[in-house]
């Protein structure tokens, strides 16, 4: 895990977001830094198209490579 400073306005604005959306100060950041991600590597999809992307992948099954070994 590492530290990342943010302006504290920009925090602020996290701080509100995350309670409107019910997450965590971390987990609004982190969502916002994932979202900005892939759109500036799709920058022709639409937040919703993103949005719609990720839940399909989140629910494909996980292949033989992806699984965590139980040993």
């Amino acid at each position: 895990m590492g530290i990342v400073k943010i302006d504290e306005d920009l925090h602020e604005k996290v701080r509100r977001t995350s309670t409107v959306m019910c997450r965590s100060i971390n987990a609004q950041a982190e969502f916002w830094m994932k979202i900005g991600m892939l759109s500036e590597a799709n920058p022709t999809l639409s937040f919703n198209e993103i949005v719609e992307m990720q839940v399909k992948a989140a629910q494909e099954p996980l292949s033989a490579d992806k699984q965590i070994s139980a040993a």
